[in-house]
């Protein structure tokens, strides 16, 4: 092999690795959304977050959300609670939740989702960043 062939093929094998390890710091990174953005169902159910309830669904909300799917940081198992956001017209609990660092009431973490766990936004809150 000529020595011309070895550095093209050297020059293309590091554009393929840049091009994937690029494609994993991007699906390692979240998206954020100012709270006002969310729909006022999401911004309801922040608030009682904070507050500590009474949730619509007090034997589901609150529960361990255990990352499975990996999109956030990884953290101790029972770090993240999940909350629902009602969804209206809808005749269960909907996609959308809002999963909560821990102690939830004022960890200033919460993650968004409207899609059932495939993707998640940081909600981005005004009083938890001026913590």
């Amino acid at each position: 092999m000529s020595a011309q062939l070895t550095a093209l093929l050297r020059l293309v094998a590091s554009f393929v690795l840049a091009a994937c390890l690029g494609s994993a710091a991007a699906r390692g990174s979240i998206d954020s959304v100012a709270l006002s953005a969310l729909p006022p169902e999401a911004q309801r159910t922040l608030a009682l977050i904070k507050q500590g309830g009474p949730f619509p669904y007090p034997r589901k909300d609150g529960s361990t959300f255990n990352n499975f799917e990996k999109l956030l940081p990884q953290k101790p198992r029972g770090y993240y609670r999940e909350y629902t956001v009602p969804t209206p017209g809808a005749r269960n609990r909907g996609a959308r939740r809002i999963v909560a660092g821990s102690p939830p009431e004022t960890a200033g973490e919460y993650y968004y989702t409207d899609d059932h766990y495939r993707s998640f936004r940081r909600i981005r809150d005004r009083e938890a960043e001026n913590r």
